[in-house]
């Protein structure tokens, strides 16, 4: 009820490549401490470039790219390269939203039928359900490696009306699950409320007031990423991967930049100095749920507590590239890890264990109780079987979508035979998480290996059984 009055309120108001120094600097044992951790996780995971860089005391101190941009032929990576950041565009779009609002344009409370009342149960949903994934609008795009529509060009409209006139996956406020379908449809929104094309919106009242440069739309500007994205089947060498076509990412995904300029936007968040004080009240507070329940989603952004300590974390993909960016707002410090290999935990692994060397180290909240669970735990035991045929480069199509079978083409059999069958008998395989998202169960699982390995796998379940994805993205920690 609080959150609904102050919503009120306001509508009716691999190697190293140095970049150029920063200034002030990270301490010279720290930044050596930061290089090694950067080119460890890269060695480990054979993800070939990061692009790392670090907030400090309200300052930017250190951007530094390690590794390779290009494979073959060899190009380093540079710190001024743009890198794709996924979906932590949509923080850009809460963003256009909010500057609509304080314009008096729109109110968060608005109902979807203000704009678009073709869409299903559009006087339910309302726009702050659209930027805390708490609509029941299904997902247009959960997996994690690049299906036969992305492949050709996309178009936005078209998308939110496929996917926003199905039955909701629930009602809306009562459930939190990620959906890119409500981004897309928050940047129409914006397009139709302000009268222009969403990104030039973006641009004149978003990048440009940021003081950002050099930021790319990868709806137009695709040709113009100096990095290669990758790709790899399970444990096989990496290959080159395509980006989704233009139109398929829309205010979800359809930003890249240089990870000095992801920093200059974590200084706008941690400096208020973008919207007003309110607008980043409400951008930061996390959704209730209609149950009482913190769904620990802001508006494009995850918002949790450690120990005390306010974080605002949101992780980005699209294909060929995953991404990182952690901000502690109260100590006035970020952390961005921009990779060049999808399906990977090369980025979050990075930014966490940079997160000690700069702030006090502090524990995590307990995890919660989890309804997807035990879907995830039951299909464990199917797990072990297909990663048994996999070793031997069959796979039961029965059991797979038509998006997961054409994954699994004659390559991708080939390269999973080779690189697990290396590894020994399968000895074990756990569940280690699960969430529901885009109408599925998304389980991440543990699989051990008699050679010593774990590898990490992760799986798309349909509500009807049938895998939507099975993809090996990286060893497990010991």
């Amino acid at each position: 009820m609080v959150a609904a009055l102050l919503a009120a309120a306001l509508c009716a108001s691999a190697q190293s490549t140095p970049s150029s120094p920063a200034s002030p600097a990270l301490l010279p044992h720290v930044a050596v401490e930061v290089a090694k951790i950067a080119q460890k996780v890269l060695d480990e995971t054979g993800v070939p470039s990061a692009s790392v860089g670090i907030v400090e005391d309200g300052k930017i101190v250190y951007t530094q790219a390690f590794g390779l941009a290009r494979v073959t032929p060899k190009v380093q990576a540079k710190a001024s390269m743009a890198y794709p950041i996924g979906s932590i565009s949509k923080q850009f779009t809460a963003t256009a939203m909010l500057l609509l609002q304080q314009q008096g344009k729109l109110c968060l409370e608005d109902p979807v039928s203000k704009f678009f009342p073709e869409l299903t149960d559009s006087r339910d949903v309302r726009i702050i359900n659209l930027l805390t994934h708490t609509s029941g609008y299904q997902d247009y795009a959960p997996q994690d490696y690049t299906i036969p529509a992305w492949r050709v060009p996309g178009n936005p409209l078209q998308i939110v009306h496929e996917f926003a006139g199905k039955p909701l996956d629930f009602a809306a406020g009562t459930q939190w699950q990620y959906s890119n379908t409500n981004f897309v449809l928050a940047a129409l929104i914006v397009q139709k409320v302000s009268g222009e094309p969403f990104a030039m919106f973006l641009r004149d009242q978003v990048l440009k007031p940021a003081g950002l440069s050099g930021v790319l739309n990868l709806n137009k500007d695709q040709a113009k990423l100096k990095v290669t994205g990758y790709m790899r089947y399970a444990l096989a060498p990496i290959s080159p991967a395509a980006l989704e076509a233009p139109g398929w990412y829309f205010g979800d995904a359809d930003l890249a930049m240089p990870v000095d300029q992801l920093l200059k936007w974590d200084l706008t968040l941690i400096n208020q100095s973008l919207l007003s004080p309110a607008s980043y009240q409400e951008m930061e507070r996390p959704f209730v749920l209609a149950s009482g329940k913190n769904s620990h989603y802001g508006l494009g952004m995850d918002v949790r507590e450690e120990d005390g300590r306010r974080v605002l974390e949101h992780s980005g993909e699209v294909g060929g590239f995953v991404a990182q960016d952690v901000v502690y707002p109260d100590d006035r410090a970020a952390i961005v890890v921009l990779t060049n290999e999808e399906a990977s935990e090369a980025a979050s692994q990075i930014a966490s264990q940079i997160a000690p060397l700069i702030l006090p180290t502090k524990p995590s909240a307990g995890a919660q109780a989890n309804p997807a669970m035990a879907t995830a735990q039951a299909f464990a035991p199917h797990l072990r079987k297909i990663l048994h045929g996999l070793q031997k480069g069959r796979i039961d199509r029965v059991l797979f979508t038509a998006d997961c079978n054409d994954y699994f083409d004659a390559t991708g059999l080939g390269d999973y035979q080779s690189s697990l069958s290396v590894l020994g008998s399968l000895e074990t395989v756990t569940t280690f998480s699960a969430e529901l998202r885009g109408g599925m169960t998304f389980g991440v699982y543990r699989a051990a290996f008699s050679g010593g390995a774990t590898e990490l796998i992760s799986v798309y379940l349909r509500p009807d059984g049938r895998i939507e994805q099975l993809l090996v993205i990286g060893t497990a920690k010991k």
